[in-house]
């Protein structure tokens, strides 16, 4: 992404080197096959959120400008208890009236403490909060709902969260919660697979990309003498491909890595070193994802579940997913379920087999009344690879956390979890780098195309 807007916009050309690790581009945003039928599912990042209907929505403007064609996404229903609950008048029958009236107390509360425009706005740090919206705020507000309440409310959001109430904030948690009302943001997926995305772009970018190579250090970027508006002497990119390891030097390095692989890079000099550290530990606060997805003769959940998805009672609060409502005239049916949290860490040390048992056993009788069986099954783990607080306990300003390293200006930083751990805030985070090196272009920083 930030390759792609960096020539878009740039005054003038630049020479770009990607390298990466894997043998594929996309990272946590998969779209595989399965062996026993041509039939796509996506493994990592499940949905776009559209904001759209609240004002500028870079990320669509960009699906679009890519030609790929949008599958909204829709799912208020939660299965709890073997009961479908998706309306105020199921909360009453399957909670109790009293129950259902502070549940819908909540509900308002949520709203009033962040209406869509603030939900549309939170990439800056919000002024005038509580102190109880920092971390532990969610699961103090929700401690004061009787149990039935309060557990129907964690289930909602615990997938969403990708960690546990009382490790994430209130703003984090009441986004989450809100994220399933159509008047703050709507869902969509890219038809044939949101792993289209990062294809497109580079199909699109004129880069010399490099797989299989994997950056294990970084050092360099001292300013030359002139003053603050003066270049860098460039940086020094160690790179191990293979059985080698070797040194090139760029002007400028733009590190998109998960968070949790950020150490992995050794940096230098101390100049350096010391901020990103301090970078790292600002944001060290990695929140759990695990999918289990099956592929069956045919979709007979459809009968009870008509959305592109539900929330279940299972594993703390799940996500279950008819991935098959994604691909128009398919006779198969594809479930995949979403675990979030402590559930997901747990889960990532049993294998395929059992966790494959354990996801089919939790499958509401509602929708499965017969115990059928899957065709094919995949896991896929994704332990330590999202945040449970985008942006730190208190975020900082936007400038501070892409480049994090002065004097070094000409390394930058672009990651979800400086934003809201959502495609949307890798694009607001890629965009703004990319800006941030075009206006350098423009302000003559470098005498040559660098």
């Amino acid at each position: 992404m930030t390759a792609y807007e960096l020539q878009r916009i740039a005054p003038r050309p630049v020479e770009l080197v990607l390298f990466e690790a894997s043998d594929r581009l996309g990272g946590k945003i998969r779209t595989p096959s399965f062996d026993t039928r041509a039939i796509g599912y996506e493994a990592g990042a499940a949905e776009f959120y559209d904001y759209e209907h609240l004002g500028e929505d870079p990320l669509k403007a960009l699906v679009r400008e890519l030609g790929l064609p949008i599958a909204p996404m829709s799912g208020s229903s939660v299965i709890f208890r073997d009961r479908l609950i998706s309306t105020s008048e199921d909360v009453v029958d399957v909670l109790g009236p009293d129950a259902a009236a502070a549940y819908a107390d909540w509900h308002r509360r949520a709203a009033d403490l962040m209406t869509p425009t603030e939900i549309y706005g939170t990439d800056e740090p919000r002024t005038g909060v509580p102190r109880w919206f920092e971390r532990g705020g969610i699961a103090e507000l929700l401690s004061s709902l009787n149990y039935d309440a309060r557990h129907l409310l964690e289930c909602q959001i615990h997938s969403d969260l990708a960690t546990e109430p009382s490790r994430t904030s209130i703003d984090y948690g009441l986004q989450n919660h809100l994220m399933n009302d159509p008047a703050y943001m709507q869902l969509y997926g890219i038809v044939g697979g949101n792993e289209q995305l990062p294809r497109a772009l580079a199909d699109r970018i004129d880069a010399d990309v490099r797989f299989g190579a994997r950056v294990i250090g970084i050092g360099g970027g001292t300013a030359v003498p002139g003053g603050p508006e003066a270049r860098s002497d460039g940086f020094t990119v160690m790179v191990r491909s293979g059985d080698a390891t070797i040194h090139e030097r760029f002007d400028a390095v733009v590190v998109a890595l998960p968070h949790d692989a950020v150490p992995g890079v050794a940096l230098s000099p101390e100049t350096l070193a010391e901020p990103m550290r301090e970078h790292w530990s600002h944001h060290d606060h990695p929140a759990h994802y695990l999918r289990i997805t099956m592929l069956f003769d045919r979709p007979f959940w459809r009968d009870a579940m008509r959305d592109s998805f539900c929330m279940i009672d299972a594993f703390g609060g799940c996500c279950l997913y008819d991935e098959s409502s994604r691909c128009v005239g398919l006779e198969e049916g594809v479930l995949g379920w979403l675990l979030g949290g402590e559930a997901a860490v747990r889960a990532c040390s049993h294998d395929d087999a059992q966790l494959v048992a354990d996801a089919l056993a939790s499958l509401p009788t509602m929708l499965d009344p017969k115990g059928r069986r899957p065709l094919e099954a995949r896991v896929h783990r994704w332990r330590s690879s999202v945040n449970a607080l985008p942006g730190g306990t208190t975020p900082w300003p936007i400038d501070r956390r892409h480049q994090p390293a002065n004097p070094h200006r000409d390394f930058h930083i672009v990651g979800d979890y400086l934003y809201d751990s959502t495609l949307n805030g890798v694009h607001d985070s890629a965009t703004h780098v990319a800006a941030c090196i075009a206006a350098d272009l423009a302000a003559g920083r470098w005498s040559r195309n660098p």
